[in-house]
């Protein structure tokens, strides 16, 4: 179903109503400041595994963590103060941002990796969603191959952990919040009316000492 919403001024009903959804381990569809992405809690062990179950994704990376603030990376992640000033300069907006997990991380999300993706998008509809809800969002990329009769392993080649993500087809993406209507098992999309961009996000990995590309996108890097 969908909900249609003013981005500066969604309906608290409506709001509430997102979060009731998600605490229940439900999928919702939300815009971002790049294109669509469909998010569970990440309190939510049901959610993370239709998440995971819809995505088609085997590799974790494809998987990331959207957060209202930087103080919300310091809960699940570990940061120093070089990363601090990396993340502020780029944040909000179309970066992902891969940090060393802390203790208990990996057991929440249910991932294998003591890594993971996180980032504020620069859009008030997911960033009003995390401050109803209270906790992040896990989410991933919305694509065409999600929708029914779709390939979910259709969205291309998988990388090798040592190599970059390959960048996501452009016919891969959705602009309308309509079209995500033919996904199964998303439970309620919040649609602003307007068409998004079908574009990505940068992703950069901050785990070592010297930031590394890992897909170049609508972020440029270096800045």
């Amino acid at each position: 179903m969908i909900e249609y919403v003013v981005a500066n001024n969604i309906d608290d009903r409506i709001l509430t109503r997102a979060a009731d959804t998600l605490s229940a381990g439900g999928l919702l569809a939300l815009p971002s400041d790049t294109s669509w992405v469909i998010v569970c809690s990440m309190k939510s062990k049901d959610g993370i595994k239709k998440l995971r179950r819809l995505s088609g994704e085997r590799e974790e990376r494809y998987f990331t963590l959207l957060c209202s603030d930087i103080s919300q990376f310091g809960e699940f992640c570990s940061m120093d103060n070089t990363r601090f000033r990396i993340i502020k300069r780029l944040s909000p907006g179309p970066y992902v941002f891969i940090l060393k997990t802390l203790l208990g991380t990996e057991k929440a999300l249910d991932i294998r990796r003591r890594e993971v993706g996180v980032r504020i998008p620069d859009h008030p509809v997911p960033i009003k969603t995390i401050e109803t809800l209270g906790v992040p969002l896990y989410s991933i990329t919305a694509k065409k191959s999600m929708a029914s009769g779709g390939d979910p392993d259709s969205g291309g080649p998988e990388a090798a952990e040592d190599q970059e993500l390959p960048p996501i087809p452009e016919e891969e993406l959705f602009e309308g919040g309509w079209e995500l209507e033919e996904i199964d098992g998303v439970d309620l999309i919040l649609d602003t009316g307007e068409e998004r961009p079908r574009i990505f996000s940068t992703i950069l990995d901050l785990t070592e000492d010297e930031v590394k590309l890992v897909r170049r996108g609508a972020g440029p890097w270096p800045v």
